[in-house]
């Protein structure tokens, strides 16, 4: 089901043009609404992986909405690149779920957190759940990218609303995929990437200038320098856009 607003080409992929706010605003009329969604918050590494993938562009379920959203500074740099100027900004994953919770409470819904390291969804889901008292938190899981059945018995005996997946892209948007269809009382999906290990303490958040500066994939960079393969994709996908905006 494709989205009930606009969406902008960034090298083929469908990315909503939506910043942090108005994505909030988007997921609470789809609540109103009674529609389900599929979130996607995307950097230069998902178009890249889209390209190749299109298990990653497409929805797991007639009726359910496909949202990309532009987490990645990439994305909108792109867009504005290629002459989109309806961009109003970004999107971050880890900026949407604490204001996904607040919605979440407010509505008497219910949240589970499924992936990331060992008990770290069970800490994220408490620091959640000390800014936002009234969240109900209907489990938390790490689980396995790769092993669904055992996760998906527990979705379906917590019966939540909203379902946060952290393994990472492109492996949690295939999980998603796989088994949103089974999971009939999910309304909102989300893949969130390394939100729940900020949320737990484990990775500490990079500083204020840098991200404002969009680089925090430098930051993770630094900290993580086993990532340089993955990074390989941020010149290619530069290339992409300068070759694109030529053709144009």
């Amino acid at each position: 089901m494709p989205s009930p607003h606009s969406t902008l080409d960034v090298l083929g992929v469908p990315v909503a043009p939506l910043d942090l706010d108005r994505s909030v605003a988007h997921l609470e009329r789809a609540l109103d609404e009674g529609r389900r969604v599929f979130v996607v918050t995307a950097n230069p590494e998902f178009v890249m992986h889209a390209r190749r993938d299109p298990r990653l562009l497409s929805s797991p379920l007639p009726g359910v909405e496909h949202l990309v959203l532009p987490d990645g500074v990439g994305l909108v740099l792109a867009a504005r690149m290629l002459g989109v100027s309806a961009f109003p900004g970004r999107a971050r994953g880890r900026d949407l779920v604490p204001r996904l919770a607040a919605v979440t409470a407010r509505r008497g819904l219910s949240v589970f957190l499924l992936g990331a390291g060992e008990g770290v969804a069970a800490r994220a889901a408490g620091t959640l759940r000390a800014n936002v008292p009234d969240l109900r938190v209907a489990g938390t899981y790490a689980g396995s990218a790769d092993g669904d059945d055992d996760a998906v018995t527990r979705v379906l005996a917590a019966r939540p609303d909203i379902l946060l997946v952290a393994y990472g892209m492109p492996k949690q948007e295939l999980w998603i995929a796989r088994n949103l269809p089974r999971l009939e009382s999910v309304r909102i999906a989300v893949g969130v990437g390394g939100a729940l290990d900020y949320l737990a303490g484990d990775a500490p958040l990079p500083p204020a200038w840098l991200a404002g500066a969009g680089l925090e994939w430098l930051w993770r960079l630094v900290r993580q320098p086993w990532r340089w393969r993955r990074q390989l994709a941020l010149p290619l996908f530069l290339l992409l856009v300068l070759r694109e905006r030529a053709a144009r």
